[in-house]
């Protein structure tokens, strides 16, 4: 009698930097079992989802859904094209992976101190942070009339969400060690505390006084952002 394999669970993601390197910290930590590929961009993901003739492993598939980016939304309508009838490929519903961090519930308690003099000079990014977040969690979408975010962004109306999320955590974690950019994730997403190899002496966070192992970090980060809710409805069994 023929051996049966176990079957798999692929995560495929389209980042190749910043994105990719917290994805695969965040799965090695709470679903180790999970294997995430980078298809390394949006149109190679799709293509691989087109070719996928593997009926028997389970696929979780991250696009940026990106509501207000029509290449965005294009993609998504191939992939649901793609995947239609399939039981074994689940479509994540993320506006981006910079989206995910910048809707954390605990980002601002992280990232700054109490008292950080940050707290003030980036007021307007942290207003318009909570903001967006707040409305797009409530199910409205038009953000760009929203005052907070208009007196932050002065360019708004050249950008789509995806773009606005990631300036904003970047203005909003900037010269800390949580500083995410494009090409970059900061060691403290990814790193115990406190193991910055770059810290200095005044680099003082809002986990200073309660320094948390990476496996607590990556539970807090699902529990308290979106990741939760995509995950339960894909049926991924996360133990905590």
């Amino acid at each position: 009698m023929e051996k049966q394999m176990p079957i798999k669970t692929y995560l495929w993601i389209e980042d190749s930097k910043a994105g990719c390197v917290f994805w695969q910290r965040f799965m090695q930590q709470l679903c180790p079992e999970v294997v995430v590929e980078s298809k390394k961009n949006c149109s190679e993901l799709v293509r691989a989802v087109r070719s996928l003739g593997d009926s028997d492993n389970r696929y979780i598939i991250a696009l940026d859904n990106s509501f207000d980016n029509l290449q965005s939304v294009m993609e998504q309508k191939l992939l649901k094209r793609y995947t239609e009838g399939q039981d074994n490929i689940f479509l994540m519903d993320v506006i981006c992976f910079e989206y995910i961090l910048l809707e954390f519930k605990d980002l601002i308690k992280w990232i700054y101190a109490a008292g950080d003099e940050f707290l003030v000079k980036r007021a307007k990014a942290v207003a318009a942070r909570e903001k967006l977040v707040g409305s797009i969690a409530s199910g409205h979408l038009d953000y760009k009339d929203m005052q907070e975010v208009v007196e932050y962004d002065r360019h708004l109306e050249g950008h789509n969400i995806e773009q606005l999320a990631a300036r904003l955590l970047f203005d909003l974690t900037r010269n800390t060690g949580f500083e995410v950019s494009k090409g970059a994730i900061g060691e403290c997403w990814i790193k115990s505390c406190c193991e910055w190899e770059g810290r200095q002496e005044d680099d003082i966070c809002g986990l200073d006084g309660s320094r948390l192992a990476i496996f607590d970090k990556m539970k807090t980060v699902y529990e308290k952002t979106s990741i939760k809710a995509q995950f339960q409805k894909a049926g991924l069994e996360v133990v905590l």
